[in-house]
């Protein structure tokens, strides 16, 4: 008598439903484990706007010397002399505003979508993400004196809010 080779029509199928159970119960886990690395990226960008912030803030107060934090004549600077290549411009309270102003920016200046570009391309570092080109990772939009700067790549449901007017940076999660 031969003996045959190979699996029965029921090892087979018992071997396919298990495989299936597996892919139910992991499927989810991935779909998490995608969101949870898009906010991942969204938290990263925040931190690094904070720390640009607080960089341009400090570069600001040392060269300042210290004293009140109104931009007073002679002891305000427009462009924050040390700071990338010293074009960044702060408001009446210090914090950064974008580069090319004209005059002494007030705390309370409204903020354009083409300022908050700007201020975001010039205090992040060239390794950034992206808010210019044909999928950029970020959209960048003002409301007042707040830029906002939206994750696209995950439908646009988290924003980092950056506020001029006190220094400010959020991430928000939706």
């Amino acid at each position: 008598m031969q003996r045959h080779k190979g699996f029965t029509m029921i090892e087979l199928v018992v071997v396919i439903a298990i495989l299936g159970i597996l892919a139910a119960v992991a499927l989810p886990h991935f779909i998490d484990s995608a969101k949870d690395a898009h906010r991942a990226s969204v938290r990263s960008a925040g931190g690094a706007l904070t720390s640009a912030v607080s960089l341009v803030r400090g570069q600001y107060e040392l060269n300042r010397g210290g004293g009140s934090n109104a931009c007073l004549a002679g002891n305000c600077q427009i462009n924050v002399q040390g700071y990338g290549n010293g074009a960044m411009d702060v408001n009446a309270n210090g914090w950064p505003v974008g580069t090319e102003r004209s005059g002494t920016p007030l705390a309370n200046t409204s903020m354009s979508a083409d300022e908050c570009r700007n201020l975001w391309s010039n205090l992040l570092q060239a390794s950034s993400q992206s808010l210019t080109g044909t999928n950029p990772a970020f959209t960048a939009t003002a409301n007042g004196t707040r830029c906002l700067f939206t994750y696209n790549l995950d439908g646009g449901d988290d924003v980092i809010e950056y506020n001029a007017n006190t220094g400010e940076v959020f991430v928000n999660f939706r």
